[in-house]
């Protein structure tokens, strides 16, 4: 745009605010942008401004539409932000080489990562990073942003043990190579067990194969009268739940201890146990994405089997840990639920319900122990 086209923008967008002579104070704004007397100005009515001009321009506008005054009355600290560079177009096409990086390096969601690079990094919430590129990036900060692109490229390093935390069920979770990345499909797990925790006085509550913590920790979250246990063979695993025990301020209604499945456990009267365990393949697990199978803990992602191991083993010991009447509640993987549901029948589970996760997939099995009659069953 010309100086001609910006001063009639500039005088009908202060119109639009009811100022009383907004010719003139365009005039004033566009001459001091210009360093020019604002008697010239139309004598450089032709001249094209150039992108950082224009901005300021902008941003004078908006000020004195905000403080509803002149352009001389705009107060110190408002000029002085108008008058700063303006880093949104430089930063942007930062942003779109670093996604480009990521593509070409065939990592998925190649925008959304990088978003979530840029924004660790400046500290600043993806969904508001758009309106937080008008500052300058640090060199500092530059060189950040592209050690960690190298790694999410080249090392393949999943997002979240990059950024060192990621969230679940709207709570903020330490993740590192120690555990499991927390999956969305998870939280579908706790959903359905909340629905029937809720319905139980102070309900006592196992997690077996803990990890990070994710379910025993938005357990004891969402329920508060709950008594929660959180066990794990691993002690690394274990550290990094303690610690997310701490952020999330669960200390007084949640445990963990080390525990090779239920050979720590003592107490036999627990009204749900829930477990999300290693339940990849081994044939598969091969095949896993580099993401998963390089950085990502493998005893929590097969039991070097054929998926079952764990599913078998725990349900046949649960029934002496639980009420009668308890719940055992499973997260399975895929074309496992009719295997894993046929194993609790055999261990005298009644099967309430089969969920399917977001794709469609039968993702989460519950059985209550035999002994007493049926609850309604979860829909």
């Amino acid at each position: 745009m010309k100086l001609l086209d910006i001063l009639k923008f500039s005088e009908e967008y202060l119109k639009k605010y009811s100022f009383s002579k907004p010719r003139l104070e365009s005039e004033k704004i566009i001459s001091h942008v210009l360093n020019l007397d604002r008697i010239t100005l139309y004598a450089y009515f032709d001249t094209e401004l150039t992108l950082d001009q224009k901005e300021k321009i902008k941003n004078y506008l908006k000020a004195m539409a905000r403080n509803r005054v002149n352009f001389e009355s705009l107060p110190k600290e408002e000029k002085k932000v108008s008058e700063e560079k303006d880093y949104t177009l430089e930063n942007r096409e930062l942003l779109q080489k670093s996604i480009e990086y990521l593509a070409k390096n065939n990592v998925q969601d190649s925008k959304l990562d990088a978003e979530y690079i840029f924004a660790h990094v400046l500290k600043v919430k993806r969904t508001i990073l758009s309106m937080n590129l008008r500052k300058e990036i640090t060199a500092k900060e530059k060189e950040e942003i592209k050690n960690l692109l190298y790694k999410r490229a080249k090392d393949k390093k999943p997002l979240q043990y990059l950024l060192g935390e990621w969230e679940f069920y709207g709570y903020p979770f330490k993740v590192d190579e120690r555990v499991l990345i927390p999956r969305a499909d998870t939280e579908i797990l706790v959903e359905q067990c909340k629905f029937i925790l809720n319905e139980i006085e102070k309900p006592k509550v196992l997690d077996i194969g803990t990890g990070s913590g994710a379910i025993a920790i938005t357990i004891a979250k969402e329920i508060p009268s709950s008594i929660v246990l959180g066990a794990d063979i691993s002690s690394d695993a274990l550290e990094v739940a303690v610690q997310n025990r701490e952020i999330n301020g669960v200390e007084n209604n949640l445990k963990f201890i080390k525990s090779d499945v239920f050979s720590s456990i003592k107490d036999i009267d627990y009204d749900m146990i829930i477990s999300n365990p290693p339940y990849i393949p081994q044939e598969e697990y091969e095949e896993l994405m580099p993401e998963v199978k390089i950085h990502e803990p493998q005893r929590a992602l097969t039991d070097n089997g054929d998926g079952y191991y764990f599913y078998k083993k725990i349900s046949e010991e649960a029934p002496k840990y639980l009420k009668v009447g308890g719940y055992l509640a499973f997260e399975v993987g895929y074309n496992q639920a009719q295997e894993v549901s046929e194993l609790m029948r055999k261990s005298n589970f009644e099967i309430l319900a089969i969920v399917k996760d977001y794709s469609g997939i039968e993702r989460v099995v519950i059985g209550r122990k035999s002994g007493e009659e049926s609850v309604n069953k979860i829909s």
